[in-house]
C-alpha cells in the first residue's frame, strides 16, 4: 500500500475554471493569427501597390522622353554631289517643311530658303566664301576640313504638330584652288554646334565666325 494517497479528482469548479483557461488560449492564438494573416495581406497588397506604382512611373518617364527626342531636332547630312547636302533629321518620325538657312554677316548674303527639299548648296556661298578666306590670308587649298558655321531655321512636323528648332550647325567643306580657273569648294558634312534662340542667332553666329576666321 503507498504511502502517498491519489489526489483528490478536481472539483466541478476547477474543471470549469481549466476549460475557461484553455479556451482563453485558443482565442488569444486565432487572435494572433488572424492580425499576422492581416498584416501579410496587407504587405503582400502594399507590394503589389508599389511595384504598380514604379512600373507607372517608369512608363510615364519613358514617354516623356521619348516625347522629348521626338521635339528635340538633330539634321545629319549626306553628299548629293561635290556642291550638295541632303539634309535629313537622325528621328524618322520628324518631317521637315522648311528651312531658312542665314549666313555669317561678314559674308554679305542674304539667308537662303528650302521648301520640303532640306539641302545646303555650295553655290549659295562659295563665291562669297572665296573672297572671305583670301581676304583673311587664308591658303588656297585646304588642309583638312574647313568650316562654315550657319544657322539653320527648320519648321517641321511630329504627328501632325508643327515645331520650330533654330541652332548654329557648322558645315564641313574643302576647298581647291586652280590656275585660271579660281577655286572648287566641295561639301563634306554637316556637324551641330548649339541651338540658339532667334533674336540671339545672328550675333551668335558673327562670333563663331570670328572663331574660325582670322580677321586680316
Amino acid at each position: 500500500m503507498s504511502d502517498n494517497p491519489s489526489p483528490p479528482p478536481p472539483s466541478e469548479s476547477a474543471k470549469a475554471t481549466q476549460a475557461a483557461a484553455t479556451r482563453r488560449r485558443w482565442i488569444t492564438l486565432a487572435e494572433v493569427l488572424t492580425v499576422v494573416a492581416v498584416s501579410i495581406s496587407a504587405l503582400t497588397l502594399w507590394n503589389s501597390w508599389s511595384e504598380r506604382r514604379d512600373t507607372e512611373a517608369s512608363k510615364t518617364a519613358e514617354a516623356r522622353q521619348a516625347s522629348s527626342r521626338a521635339v528635340t531636332l538633330v539634321l545629319t547630312a549626306t553628299s548629293a554631289g561635290k556642291g550638295t547636302l541632303t539634309l535629313r533629321p537622325t528621328a524618322e518620325e520628324q518631317v521637315v517643311q522648311a528651312q531658312t538657312i542665314a549666313f555669317p554677316s561678314a559674308l554679305g548674303l542674304s539667308a537662303a530658303q528650302t521648301t520640303g527639299e532640306p539641302r545646303i548648296e555650295a553655290a549659295w556661298f562659295e563665291k562669297a566664301l572665296e573672297k572671305a578666306r583670301e581676304k583673311a590670308g587664308l591658303p588656297d587649298d585646304s588642309r583638312g576640313d574647313e568650316r562654315l558655321p550657319v544657322v539653320i531655321s527648320t519648321r517641321f512636323i511630329v504627328d501632325g504638330k508643327p515645331h520650330d528648332d533654330v541652332a548654329i550647325y557648322d558645315v564641313g567643306y574643302s576647298i581647291a584652288g586652280h590656275w585660271l580657273s579660281g577655286h572648287t569648294v566641295t561639301l563634306r558634312g554637316l556637324s551641330l554646334v548649339s541651338r540658339v534662340k532667334g533674336t540671339s542667332a545672328q550675333q551668335r553666329l558673327d562670333a563663331r565666325w570670328a572663331s574660325i576666321i582670322p580677321r586680316p
